[in-house]
C-alpha cells in the first residue's frame, strides 16, 4: 500500500490494547496516531517512582506469558530481541490465614503434595490433580475458543459446536462450586479461589471457567519482567515506533468528529479543538465512559451508553506504594491474606460495594524478585485492597449500589491502612511496618477515575458475571457508529493484560475484514514453541506421535463387530 493509499488510523489512550493495536494496524499498512491524555504510555500499566524506589501502578505479575509472545511474533520480533527480560517467581504466592497457617502456592508439583495431604489427607493430592485437570480443560478452550475468536453474532453463541464446547467450560458453575467438588477442607477452597481478584469478582459469582488463571500460575507460573511491568509495553511501543507508528502524550481527546448524521467517525476533536481526520477510530479509552463522553450523544447511543452504566461492573481499590528504609524478609514477592470471614468479605465489596470489616488484600514486594525496584537494602512494598467502585458515574445519576462519592474519604482510606499494616504485622511477625515507611503514594477510587477514566472508579471495567462475556459484552465494532471499534477490558475477550492484548489481534482483523485487507501474520501459536520460534526442526522417528492402545482396542472393537454383522447376513442368506 503506497503512501498516498494508506488508511489513517486514530487510536484513542496508550493502554495494553491500544499499544498492541496501533503496532499491529500499522504492520497492516495504516498510518497510526495514537492520543494519549496522560504524559505516559501504558495506562494502568504505568510505573510510578519515588527516589529509587518503583512501584508497578496496576497490574504487577505477568500470567498467560503465550499470549505476550503471540503479540510480538505477530510483529516479527520477540520479547528477547526487543529486550524484554522474564524473571520467573520460585513462589507464586504465601497466602496468610488468620489462624497462624499459611499455603505456599507453587508450580513445585513435590512440595504442594506435602502441603496438600497435610490438610486433605492422602487422597487430597489425587483430587487436586483432578482440579487441576479441570482447570487445564478450561485454559486450553479458552484460549481456542474465546481468545482468539470474536462474537459479531448470535449463531457465534448458538453454535451447537460452541455450545458443546461452553458445556466444558462450566460458565454455569461458580469457581467456588467447582472447588468445593476437589476440595474438602475450607482452607484449600479459599487457596484455589481466591484468583477471582484478578477479574475483580468474588469467588461465590466468578463462572468456574476462570479456573484457567490459578491453573496458568500453577502449569505456567508467574512471571516478572525486569524493570517493572510497564518494560513490556514499552518495548511494543518501540516496535509501533519503528513500524511509524506516532504517539501524541498529553493530548486528551474531546469527542468523535462525525459525519452530519452523527453514524459515522471520520476523526476527533481535541481538547484544544484541533481536529484530527481519520478513516478509522479506534477507542482504547474506557469503553462505558466513551459511549457516555466521547461518542455524540444522539438518542440511541445515550440510551446505550446509559445501560452501560447500570452493568455489574468490577470493584475497585484503594493501593498503598510504600517506600521503606529496610528489608522485610518475612514477605515473599506475591502475598495473599485472607480474612477469617472470608464469604462476608467477598459480599461486602461485591455484593455492598463498600469496604470489608476485615478485608482481604494482596501484597507485593517488587525489590524481592527485580532489587532495581528499591535502593540497596530497602524495600518497595504495594498493598492492594478491593473495594467497591463509586455509587454513581462523574457527573451522572446514582445507580443502584456503589460507595458515596461524599464518603469520609479520608477516614475510609486509614482504615484500610491501619487493617493492612496490623494484619501482615500480626500474621508474619515482621515487626511494626508502620515504623518502617518514609513515603506513601495512594491510589483510591477517585484517582482511578480521574487519571484514567474509568467509569465509577472500576479498576477492571466491566464485570465478567454470565451476561458480560462473549457476544453479552460490548462489541468490539462500536454500536451505532460506524468506522469505530473498542479495543481494552469492557470489550471483548475481556479484561487482563494478556487477555486484553488478545483483543487487540481480535480488533485489528476485524477492521482488516472490514476494509478487505489482508491479515499479516503468520499462524500462531501452534507452529511455535514456548521461545517464541517456528517449528521447523525435523521430526525423527522417536518424537513420532503414535496412537494410544485405546485407539487399537476400538478399532478391533469394529472390526469384530462389522465381522458379527456380515457373519449373520450370510447365514441369513444361504
Amino acid at each position: 500500500m503506497s503512501k498516498a493509499q494508506k488508511k489513517m488510523a486514530i487510536v484513542i489512550g496508550a493502554g495494553a490494547g491500544g499499544i498492541a493495536t496501533a503496532a499491529r494496524l500499522a504492520k497492516s499498512g495504516f498510518s497510526v496516531t495514537v492520543l494519549e491524555k496522560n504524559n505516559f504510555t501504558g495506562g494502568r500499566c504505568s510505573i510510578l517512582h519515588h527516589e529509587g524506589y518503583r512501584f508497578d501502578q496496576g497490574p504487577s505479575l505477568l500470567l498467560l506469558p503465550k499470549l505476550f509472545r503471540e503479540a510480538f511474533y505477530d510483529l516479527d520480533t520477540s520479547l528477547e530481541a526487543e529486550g524484554v527480560e522474564l524473571i520467573q517467581c520460585p513462589t507464586n504466592y504465601e497466602v496468610w490465614f488468620a489462624d497462624g497457617e499459611k499455603f505456599e502456592l507453587s508450580t513445585d508439583l513435590a512440595r504442594m503434595k506435602k502441603q496438600i495431604e497435610r490438610w486433605e489427607g492422602k487422597d487430597g493430592f489425587q483430587r487436586y490433580l483432578a482440579w487441576l485437570q479441570e482447570a487445564h480443560q478450561h485454559y486450553e478452550l479458552s484460549v481456542t475458543e474465546v481468545l482468539h475468536k470474536n462474537f459479531t453474532s448470535w449463531w457465534d453463541l448458538a453454535n451447537p459446536s460452541f455450545v458443546l464446547t461452553g458445556l466444558k467450560l462450566h460458565p454455569l458453575h461458580s469457581i467456588w462450586n467447582r472447588a468445593s467438588k476437589y476440595f474438602w477442607t475450607e482452607r484449600l477452597r479459599r487457596v484455589f479461589t481466591f484468583a477471582t481478584m484478578y477479574m475483580g469478582m468474588s469467588p461465590f459469582d466468578a463462572p468456574a471457567t476462570y479456573s484457567l488463571l490459578q491453573y496458568t500460575e500453577l502449569a505456567e507460573g508467574i512471571w516478572y519482567p525486569r524493570g517493572g511491568f510497564h518494560a513490556v509495553l514499552d518495548a511494543l511501543v518501540k516496535v509501533g515506533e519503528r513500524l511509524s507508528v506516532e504517539y501524541r502524550l498529553n493530548t486528551p481527546v474531546k469527542q468523535l468528529l462525525t459525519t452530519s448524521d452523527g453514524k459515522t467517525a471520520k476523526g476527533v476533536i481535541l481538547e484544544s479543538d484541533e481536529i484530527i481526520e481519520a478513516d478509522v477510530v479506534v477507542v482504547n479509552a474506557d469503553l462505558v465512559y466513551a459511549y457516555n463522553n466521547l461518542f455524540p450523544q444522539t438518542s440511541p447511543i445515550k440510551s446505550h451508553g446509559r445501560s452501560l452504566r447500570e452493568r455489574d461492573s468490577s470493584c475497585s481499590s484503594i493501593s498503598f506504594y510504600w517506600s521503606l528504609d529496610r528489608k522485610v524478609p518475612e514477605l515473599k514477592t506475591h502475598n495473599i491474606f485472607l480474612a477469617d470471614e472470608y464469604r462476608e468479605s467477598f459480599d461486602a465489596i461485591f455484593a455492598r460495594q463498600s469496604l470489608p470489616e476485615e478485608p482481604s488484600f494482596y501484597i507485593n514486594v517488587p525489590s524481592r524478585i527485580d532489587p532495581s525496584a528499591a535502593p540497596e537494602g530497602r524495600d518497595a512494598i504495594i498493598a492492594l485492597v478491593p473495594v467497591g467502585h463509586l455509587l454513581q458515574s462523574k457527573g451522572f445519576l446514582k445507580s443502584d449500589s456503589g460507595i458515596l462519592r461524599d464518603q469520609d474519604w479520608p477516614s475510609l482510606i486509614a482504615y484500610a491502612r491501619r487493617s493492612v499494616l496490623s494484619t501482615v504485622s500480626s500474621r508474619t511477625g515482621c515487626g511494626p511496618l508502620s515504623e518502617y515507611i518514609i513515603h506513601e503514594i495512594v491510589n483510591d477510587p477517585f484517582s482511578w477515575e480521574s487519571k484514567f477514566n474509568l467509569d465509577k472508579g472500576s479498576i477492571l471495567g466491566l464485570s465478567h458475571s454470565f451476561f458480560n462475556v462473549l457476544k453479552f459484552r460490548p462489541s468490539t465494532r462500536a454500536k451505532g457508529m460506524k468506522n469505530t471499534y473498542f479495543v481494552g477490558a469492557s470489550t471483548h475477550p475481556g479484561t487482563g493484560v494478556p487477555i486484553v492484548l488478545a483483543g487487540a489481534k481480535i480488533t485489528t482483523e476485524q477492521i482488516l475484514e472490514d476494509y478487505g485487507l489482508r491479515v499479516g501474520w503468520r499462524p500462531h501459536p501452534s507452529q511455535i514453541l514456548d521461545q517464541g520460534v517456528p517449528q521447523n526442526r525435523e521430526t525423527r522417528s522417536l518424537d513420532r506421535v503414535a496412537p494410544s492402545e485405546r485407539i487399537w482396542y476400538l478399532m478391533l472393537a469394529i472390526w469384530f463387530c462389522v465381522a458379527v454383522g456380515f457373519g449373520g447376513y450370510y447365514m441369513d442368506i444361504i
